[in-house]
């Protein structure tokens, strides 16, 4: 598919954006933007300068007179030249302090931008997500080029006033050559802009799909399944046929664009050399010096320069704008959910669903249809059914990811969506059933459930007492301090130590722990918290759980029915409607959907003993 140009934003909506571009520089370095901006406009006056003392100088010694003055004009000149240079290497160690400056900057707002999301949804549509991504490129991108071509477009303007004036001076026909000759270039850059900005939207989900495939391919956790089922080749071809597919676009983008710069370069180059023409015989006819030609020679290559560089600046600029668009709507959005601001209390009465419905996209299909449960305080509550049953998007609805489409969910009967999103998480530890693992150390690994706990060794090995990990994890070799990453090293500076790797059950109850050392927690959220390890091992989990999780509410979700027989009551859900609930004897005396799943689990069991 052939990208079409993006749309022009329209004239205010780029002001505003240049104006943020602009601003970025100068808040994150004011001192190299200045600097930059000055040394562009001496730059361009360097230029100018020089061809007109070139002349003068030529002339001087073409007519042999007064000697001392055409040292003092080589002095001159040579001072302009050494004056040149020295700006040059300033400017262009201006211009990498302030882009790195205007990148640190960029990063800054745009994950602070992305911190402030209260949900889930802006990062798990496609097209958000590479709305941030292009943002990301666009938000270190935009900047450095508006800078450049701000500064490229001042020295640009200041040079070709300088030598349109010179030409002027010598003979104002002179000028419709020099236009012609840069005017074309101008049209074709700017016409180009557009295509480039919407190539590189085009090219987004390609740069994703290739990303994706190089992550799987250099993942050690992946590379297990890889090598023993020998897809590396199969994901490789893949990773490949993604990226020719990409490379063609911008290579079909790249020869539009030689065609059609070269050949209006070509007749550029052909109005510049007409103009050369026409000097020479005005000065073989005695009209012009010798010193003027050299000028008229300086001055037609000077505009067209100038006035290409005017082009490609203000074409550069233009598809910066463009895809600058993208960071200013991640930075300015407003926040994907309503957000609350009354305080979350203790628990004291209980969490409420009321005929909650919610699918994840308005033509979608129901996840959820009018369930209605209540868990109260102190309860242990557990939640069964099939797979796409909803359990997850239930516990997702719970921890205020998303926000029903109808109905409400009621803390101590108070809508969670008016209660602050930080404060109400704060009051639920949990364990997802996709939890992550921290490239970082074990304390930090369960630190992280509750920051406050960073520097409170005694909580943390607490935590990790209560899921039977602390006798092995007081054995590696930093103790708490041991890295758990073979990504990084201990001591980056020396190389020091490759990290430690724990076992899949390992990181579970290091997961659990994480969620245990959440002392103010008043709801407690285990989403198959015992998936990963063996039978010894959930027993001692789910005993501390007990212990631990007195005087505290729970919610346990788990395709092992076994570990329900102990909660108070237990929620079946089943294509999204809460089919039945009860505790484990009243659902197997009803025979329903929870009594046929547990049966097919324990006959599992026992064939195995017969």
């Amino acid at each position: 598919m052939k990208p079409t140009a993006t749309r022009w934003p329209g004239y205010r909506e780029t002001a505003r954006r240049a104006a943020d571009v602009v601003r970025l520089g100068v808040v994150a370095h004011p001192w190299c933007a200045a600097a930059t901006l000055v040394t562009g406009v001496v730059a361009g006056v360097a230029t100018v300068a020089t061809a007109w003392l070139t002349k003068l100088l030529l002339d001087r010694l073409a007519t042999g007179g007064d000697r001392t003055a055409a040292v003092w004009l080589a002095i001159a000149l040579a001072g302009v030249g050494a004056m040149a240079l020295a700006l040059q290497h300033v400017g262009q160690y201006a211009a990498q302090v302030l882009q790195r400056a205007v990148s640190a900057t960029v990063q800054r707002r745009l994950f602070a931008a992305v911190c402030r999301f209260v949900g889930l949804r802006p990062l798990e549509e496609p097209r958000r997500y590479d709305q941030l991504r292009l943002a990301e490129h666009a938000g270190e991108q935009a900047p450095r080029t508006v800078t450049n071509g701000a500064v490229g477009l001042i020295r640009s303007v200041v040079q070709v006033t300088g030598f349109v004036t010179a030409l002027w001076v010598l003979w104002p026909p002179i000028l419709l050559f020099a236009v012609a000759a840069a005017v074309p270039a101008l049209v074709a850059d700017l016409r180009l802009a557009g295509e480039r900005a919407a190539l590189l939207e085009h090219t987004s989900q390609s740069v994703r799909r290739r990303l994706f495939y190089r992550t799987l391919l250099t993942d050690a956790s992946a590379a297990q399944e890889i090598r023993l089922f020998g897809t590396g080749d199969f994901l490789f071809r893949r990773m490949d046929a993604v990226t020719r597919a990409a490379n063609d676009a911008e290579n079909r983008h790249d020869a539009r664009q030689v065609r059609m710069i070269g050949g209006l370069g070509l007749l550029g180059a052909l109005a510049a050399g007409a103009g050369l023409v026409v000097a020479v015989l005005r000065a073989a006819a005695g009209d012009l010096s010798t010193g003027d030609v050299v000028l008229v020679v300086a001055a037609l290559a000077g505009v067209q320069t100038g006035l290409t560089g005017v082009a490609s600046d203000l074409a550069a600029g233009y598809e910066a704008l463009l895809t600058f668009g993208n960071y200013r709507a991640v930075t300015t959005a407003p926040s994907d959910l309503p957000t609350g601001t009354a305080p979350a209390p203790r628990l004291s009465g209980g969490v409420e669903f009321r005929d909650v419905w919610f699918r994840y996209a308005a033509d979608g299909p129901w996840v959820l249809r009018g369930v209605s449960f209540t868990i109260a305080r102190g309860s242990s509550v557990g939640l069964v059914g099939e797979n796409g049953a909803g359990k997850s998007t239930l516990v997702k609805l719970l921890c205020r990811f998303y926000d029903p489409d109808r109905g409400q969910i009621l803390w101590d009967g108070v809508d969670i969506r008016t209660i602050d999103s930080a404060a109400l998480r704060g009051r639920i530890g949990a364990v997802f059933q996709d939890f992550t693992r921290y490239d970082l150390t074990v304390a930090e690994n369960i630190a992280l459930g509750s920051l406050d706990a960073l520097d409170d060794r005694d909580r943390i090995t607490r935590a990790a007492r209560l899921v039977d990990l602390d006798r092995h994890l007081s054995t590696l070799p930093h103790g708490y301090d041991s890295l758990l990453s073979r990504v990084f090293f201990v001591d980056e500076e020396d190389a020091a130590g490759g990290g430690t790797l724990l076992s899949g059950g390992q990181w579970q109850r290091l997961a659990v722990a994480r969620s245990l050392v959440r002392d103010g927690a008043d709801l407690l959220i285990l989403d198959e918290a015992s998936a990963g390890l063996d039978a010894n091992a959930e027993h001692h989990l789910h005993r501390a759980l007990r212990e631990h999780s007195r005087d505290r509410t729970n919610l346990l979700v788990s395709h092992r029915l076994s570990t329900m027989r102990d909660a108070d009551r237990i929620l079946v859900l089943d294509g999204g409607h809460l089919v039945e609930q009860g505790d484990h004897d009243a659902l197997m005396a009803a025979d329903g959907v929870y009594a046929r799943l547990f049966t097919l689990q324990a006959s599992g069991y026992q064939e195995l003993v017969a």
